[in-house]
């Protein structure tokens, strides 16, 4: 008897093996393979490959007992793999856990630590959003809960969750940060009363393997998660929440190259399942969504017991004289009142390290990295100049084209560094921490920072946009933008669209439990569209604007766009490759091909990149045509082609 069977490998189809009736091999069902010499864990898949080859074909070791994918998660593989673009051994592989493979070693679930719940109420317009959420009974619908930052959205769907894990089924919380999975932890025992599953890239290969386990034998109920949690194998899942849905960290642009937002909805939709989608300014392709009634949607509109928002203060530097600092004296006399009140200060600014780049006072060198077409930046922490590309270190000493000597570097353009050094000098007797990735890499040092935050033990955080995203800290009410310049880079058509969610989310940060808050702007552009925009703070009349803006100009979501890279060490080969693509796929009906042009950043990694744009109406599923074509291309061996569909920017 013939028996596909798909390898976590990056084949785009399943091999054929033989077995025996008796062995009774259903879809879904896991084997073990001979695979070469070796043996490989694969998964009964759906169709056999019909191939014109004679081969010889092997009989399938054994079943792998008690453990197996549910017929509706092979559907979504198969889906995903053409929506994106992607082989399905490749999508596998990520349900699989790939090299370490969850399916080979089974733990039990061990996930304790049941505390006393605590009683939480709901106010009048949580009571009505949790109505309009109940009534999406047990079959597929997208509902958008919307609410402005503090109003209890999170309670909302809490009480949704309680309501699936009553009828004996499971959930999964999507969150766009693994830092948010800690704090989140507390939450969800405060409520529940017991932890639930994490699940991100940093936990450890034994924790993965007890959930992986957990959650296919419906041990485990309850799942949080970023991304990759989506492809656990849920044995009965009966909801799906994607919070802060708008967020652009969904959006994976490495490897596999996915948007687990979108995803969600798909493996909702597969699995027959309701999904909520949690945000306070929606993505513009949900608000199109909504407005196409494709959507439901609710609204929270004030803040849990009627905290007011924060007041909003520009300050023009233009007017200041700064000289060598980045604070104006009129930002410190705001902070000033907050710090004699014993509350905390965030000074955010969405740049890493110390300087952005540096030039040489003398002969004008600037510090760019051998590998990648973009400048280091100056990390004072390590005292090293690093790539945010592709993590090349160097260090800061040259000698200068003009003389023997070493360079004279100035520094241009403030990162977080900067700013901590020039709040030290301000406010030395002051506590003041870096909340950013380069100094919340490991897990233990994130909990101990939200403690220290927690416990009113900071005075004054500096942080970039990971602290915007979801955190609750009671005594934080004065937020500083250092440089409120909206401009973009012109290479993000979304650029907007994130300022105004971004900016929306961090103010939302201020003033939770407080009747008097501020956030503070400064700006050398103060009449900027994108800061007024969010003074009105009316993201719906953004959101309308924004929609006719793409629609005139035939760009998402009223058209699909998928990039196209192709990469080589060299430059000529390239844009040849490129060309070679182009001439191939043109002639697909329904798609416009744009380019080549050197992408914005044209080398990364020492590899060279020209960007082909496709564009087709978003109704048509143009990636089966696509696939088609791909599969009849020979590409060169020196060139390497990265497929992104509905890609979030064009660097």
């Amino acid at each position: 008897m013939k028996i596909p069977v798909l390898l976590p490998k990056i084949f785009n189809y399943p091999l054929t093996y033989i077995s025996s009736k008796k062995d009774n091999l259903q879809k879904g069902d896991i084997v073990e393979v001979p695979f070469g010499n070796s043996k490989e864990i694969g998964v009964v898949w759906d169709k056999i490959q019909v191939t014109d080859k004679k081969i010889k074909l092997k009989k399938i070791n054994k079943k792998i007992e008690k453990i197996n994918l549910d017929k509706k998660m092979v559907e979504f593989i198969d889906w995903f793999s053409v929506y994106n673009i992607v082989s399905k051994g490749k999508a596998l592989k990520m349900c699989l856990g790939g090299k370490n493979n969850f399916v080979k070693t089974e733990n039990k679930k061990d996930f304790k630590g049941f505390v006393k719940k605590k009683k939480y109420f709901l106010n009048e317009e949580q009571k009505i959003a949790l109505k309009d959420l109940k009534k999406l009974g047990g079959h597929f619908n997208v509902s958008v809960l919307q609410g402005v930052t503090g109003s209890g959205k999170t309670i909302v769907y809490f009480e949704c969750i309680k309501e699936i894990l009553k009828k004996g089924k499971q959930a999964l919380v999507l969150l766009p940060e693994i830092f948010l999975t800690n704090q989140f932890e507390d939450r969800f025992l405060n409520f529940f009363g017991s932890k639930p599953a994490i699940w991100h890239s940093k936990i450890t290969l034994k924790n993965k393997k007890k959930i992986w386990h957990g959650v296919n034998k419906n041990e485990i109920k309850l799942v949080v998660g970023a991304r990759s949690s989506l492809f656990l194998p849920f044995k009965d899942l009966g909801l799906i929440v994607v919070d802060e849905e708008h967020d652009s960290s969904y959006k994976q642009d490495e490897g596999l190259i996915y948007n687990a937002r979108d995803m969600a909805v798909a493996r909702a939709s597969i699995q027959n399942l309701p999904i909520i989608l949690v945000s306070s300014v929606p993505s513009l392709e949900t608000f199109n969504h909504i407005k196409n009634k494709k959507y439901k949607h609710t609204k929270i509109l004030k803040r849990f017991n009627n905290y007011p928002l924060p007041e909003t203060k520009i300050i023009n530097l233009n007017l200041e004289n700064l000289k060598n600092q980045y604070i104006a004296n009129e930002t410190i006399k705001i902070v000033d009142e907050y710090l004699k009140r014993d509350e905390q200060i965030l000074f955010f600014l969405n740049r890493r390290g110390y300087a952005p780049f540096l030039i040489c006072k003398n002969c004008g060198y600037k510090h760019a990295c051998p590998n990648c077409s973009i400048y280091f930046t100056y990390h004072k922490s390590i005292d090293m100049l690093v790539c945010h590309h592709c993590g090349y270190k160097r260090e800061i000493k040259k000698k200068c084209k003009n003389n023997k000597t070493d360079c004279n570097f100035r520094m241009y353009g403030p990162g977080v560094e900067k700013i901590f050094d020039e709040l030290k000098v301000k406010y030395p007797k002051k506590n003041i921490e870096i909340f950013s990735s380069d100094y919340l890499s490991k897990k233990s040092e994130s909990e101990k920072m939200f403690k220290k935050i927690q416990k009113n033990q900071i005075d004054i955080l500096v942080g970039t946009q990971m602290i915007s995203k979801g955190f609750n800290f009671p005594k934080l009410n004065c937020i500083v933008v250092v440089d409120a310049d909206f401009s973009g880079k012109g290479y993000d058509l979304r650029t907007t669209e994130k300022n105004i969610q971004l900016y929306n989310q961090l103010s939302g940060r201020a003033g939770r439990f407080s009747s008097k808050s501020i956030i503070v702007y400064q700006t050398l552009t103060p009449s900027s569209e994108t800061l007024n925009d969010l003074l009105q703070n009316n993201p719906e009349k953004f959101l309308e604007n924004e929609l006719l803006i793409r629609k005139s100009n035939n760009l998402p979501p009223f058209k699909r766009l998928i990039a196209m890279i192709i990469s080589s060490r060299s430059k000529e080969l390239s844009l040849i490759g490129a060309k070679e693509i182009k001439k191939k796929i043109q002639n697909i009906e329904g798609l416009e091909v744009l380019g080549p042009v050197d992408s914005p950043v044209f080398r990364v990694k020492k590899m060279f990149r020209t960007r082909l744009l496709l564009r087709s109406k978003s109704e048509i599923f143009i990636q089966k045509k696509l696939i088609k074509f791909l599969d009849k291309i020979r590409i060169s061996s020196k060139i390497k082609l990265t497929v992104d569909v509905d890609p979030i920017n064009f660097t």
